[in-house]
């Protein structure tokens, strides 16, 4: 398995820390691109959020992840989403929800909102999983939180991850902190990414510049995917 050096374009620092890294210790993290958040007949839009911003993130995520399956790496994708049942939504979300007219699990036109097996659950147009991608799906934010993600990681020995998706200042951050805790060094990729706002977007990667990049590094999918095909045909040569 070729090893990589450290990706120099990316802040404030250049991913990984390690020093250098390998595609089969690095895991891709495709944070929630499904109809729910991105089709304005979804949950995001019941919310009353415009998915303007999101849908800027769709082209550059699509087009990185059809690249980046030409790789051996491990691709993962969430979906934020509950039971039928709804036994394992809490009082806190439901209550949430329920505050601005969109509750979880009530009938929308794509379906019950945030609900399994539903039509706005499923995955937006272009990102549906191959075969050999995993799908977490889970009832919170962080993609750690009530799944068997980072039992998957460990049991794969990841040490990095590579993430997108929606949204950049909720779910996918989420996501990254919880990540940084557990020790694995995340590489966020800001192109891939939308918000509510571009103001909440870009307040994500504000923070990442705090204490030399407390939760982790940031570039443009392109950087990454340019920095992986350099490099791979300089081992070639060599």
């Amino acid at each position: 398995m070729s090893i990589f050096k450290p990706l120099v374009q990316s802040k404030p620092y250049s991913w990984p820390l390690s020093g250098e890294w390998q595609l089969d210790t690095t895991a891709v993290l495709v944070i929630d691109m499904q109809r729910d958040f991105l089709d304005p007949a979804g949950y995001f839009g019941a919310l009353g959020e415009s998915t303007s911003h999101l849908h800027s993130a769709i082209a550059p995520a699509r087009k990185f992840l059809n690249a980046i399956r030409q790789h051996n790496v491990l691709v993962i994708h969430t979906r934020e989403s509950h039971r039928p049942e709804l036994v394992d939504l809490t009082d806190n979300k439901r209550l949430k929800a329920e505050r601005q007219q969109s509750a979880v699990g009530s009938l929308g036109p794509l379906g019950r909102l945030l609900v399994r097996g539903e039509s706005g659950c499923d995955f937006y147009e272009g990102f549906t999983p191959v075969n050999g991608e995993i799908v977490i799906d889970k009832p919170g934010n962080s993609a750690f939180y009530a799944t068997d993600l980072e039992h998957i990681l460990r049991v794969k020995r990841i040490k990095q991850l590579v993430i997108l998706g929606v949204t950049t200042d909720v779910c996918v951050s989420s996501t990254m902190r919880d990540g940084n805790d557990r020790g694995f060094d995340c590489l966020l990729l800001q192109d891939c990414c939308g918000a509510a706002t571009e103001e909440l977007h870009r307040s994500v990667f504000a923070s990442l510049e705090r204490e030399g990049g407390i939760f982790g590094a940031y570039c443009e999918s392109t950087e990454f995917l340019s920095s992986l095909t350099q490099y791979e045909s300089k081992l070639k040569l060599a």
